[in-house]
């Protein structure tokens, strides 16, 4: 456990392997229920909110401290998830902005005052910090996943406890001792790491926790309400995010969205493509544009710096992938190309015909796969679309405005970019879900509001006669 400014000696401990090759990367804790109260406790009774400039400046040199260490982060990074060295370069990079973005909106947080009609009173109001944050994160983005959550809860003033993913540990613990060599006092962190299904529930119930924010998969996601009941809830649950494709739409540009969206982080991403819904006949030539810019995708040591793909961040989850691929192929599916598997890793997918119910287009798939849904209209491609127990985001492409606005109020997700990707995200902006893709808002500003809490407080009003 990383508390009190360092790594705890622990009597029981857990590897850290590389998925690309079985190597072990590190060894950290393996924490018990009874270290994580007694760390939580220890928290509650230490921690005070910091000023908001002190706030900021931490936040500030901690995004300095990432970019000097960018690429030992990004190694860390590659032989701990897989992802190949070319993007988790870009994750150190984007893991700064972040917090510079949580800097800046740190001295944004203010109140307002409201004149009461007809009292004679004032009301003043103030964001204070929630007090202490639950944060449980997944394995994809190790870094980014982590900074996401606890920036915001150090630019609201807020305590954090942080859950890793098992399998992804080493960075969140460098994370934290880049924030308090940046200057955050040691009782504002715990990093505990350890069995997800020991601490998570012991985590998201203490009653020394007054909010938790969780990403990871829907079923967990239930499970972590469950263990929170009475306390404030942030949580991202994944989705099936679609890409689609009207017959007038700039194809040069679908295909290289597409691309993106559907390969990176080897497809392990929430808000990466999952599904390919082109509307008429312009399929014929986006499918066969697809499959020659997958062609082109290198799969394998994520390390080689000419990677585009590295292995799933398990054998288990490449045969989930590899299963779903099958199983559509035997639903009448075209397999085009890529979809083999050797050991983690499963080369580029390209996929046609997709059957709108097979599980590979159903259930939120992490992995390279490029699934093309074929549809007759707009509104077929909206129903599809929609289909989905998830919500998260969606891209369209289309020169149509007028045709865009109609299908982005049909959607029911979190956000729609027109000649975007449903891959599109900024710091600035609110990232979230509706159906079973989650609860809240996250984006630094958003997330940062989320972990406060409004006080109001009214005086008489006018203050002074005449």
């Amino acid at each position: 456990m990383f508390r009190d400014g360092a790594v705890q000696p622990s009597s029981d401990e857990l590897t850290v392997c590389n998925p690309w090759n079985g190597e072990t990367v590190g060894v950290v804790a393996r924490d018990t229920v009874a270290q994580l109260d007694e760390a939580i406790q220890g928290v509650r009774a230490a921690w005070r909110p910091l000023r908001p400039d002190r706030r900021a400046a931490i936040l500030g040199q901690a995004a300095r401290l990432i970019r000097a260490r960018s690429g030992e982060l990004a190694e860390l990074i590659s032989r701990e998830s897989g992802v190949c060295i070319a993007e988790t370069r870009k994750e150190t990079e984007r893991a700064a902005a972040n917090l510079i973005v949580a800097a800046t909106e740190t001295e944004r947080l203010r109140g307002e005052s409201i004149p009461v009609p007809g009292q004679d009173r004032l009301a003043l109001t103030k964001f204070e910090p929630i007090g202490i944050v639950a944060a449980i994160t997944p394995f994809n983005r190790p870094l980014n996943q982590v900074v996401v959550k606890v920036a915001p809860g150090v630019a609201a003033g807020c305590a954090v406890v942080l859950k890793p993913s098992e399998k992804t540990p080493l960075t969140a613990l460098a994370f934290a001792e880049i924030l308090l060599e940046a200057g955050l006092p040691a009782e504002n962190l715990v990093v505990t790491t350890g069995a997800p299904g020991v601490l998570g529930p012991a985590l998201a119930g203490h009653p020394d926790i007054d909010m938790v924010t969780f990403t990871g998969s829907v079923h967990t996601g239930r499970a972590v309400s469950v263990a929170a009941a009475g306390k404030k809830i942030l949580l991202e649950l994944g989705g099936n995010d679609p890409l689609i494709v009207l017959p007038d739409a700039d194809l040069a540009l679908a295909v290289q969205l597409a691309g993106q969206g559907a390969f990176a982080t080897a497809g392990q991403s929430c808000r990466g493509i999952k599904r390919v819904i082109v509307v008429g006949a312009a399929a014929d030539d986006l499918v066969a544009r697809l499959v020659e810019a997958a062609r082109h995708k290198q799969a394998g040591d994520p390390l080689d710096p000419a990677t585009d793909v590295g292995p799933l961040v398990s054998e288990e989850a490449a045969i989930t992938v590899e299963r779903r691929i099958g199983d559509a192929v035997a639903a009448n599916a075209k397999l085009l190309l890529g979809g083999d598997r050797r050991g983690p890793l499963i080369t580029p997918a390209v996929l046609d015909n997709v059957p709108a119910d097979a599980e590979l287009v159903v259930e939120e798939t992490f992995g390279p796969v490029a699934p093309v849904i074929r549809v007759a209209d707009t509104a077929a491609a909206i129903r599809v679309a929609n289909s989905t127990r998830y919500g998260l985001q969606a891209g369209v492409i289309t020169a149509d405005v007028a045709e865009f606005t109609e299908i982005a109020a049909a959607l029911r997700v979190g956000a729609v970019n027109l000649n975007a990707g449903p891959h599109f995200d900024s710091p600035h902006i609110p990232f979230g879900g509706v159906k079973s893709s989650g609860i809240g808002r996250e984006g630094i500003p958003y997330s940062i509001r989320e972990m406060s809490t409004v006080k109001t407080i009214t005086l008489p009003y006018p203050l002074h006669q005449g």
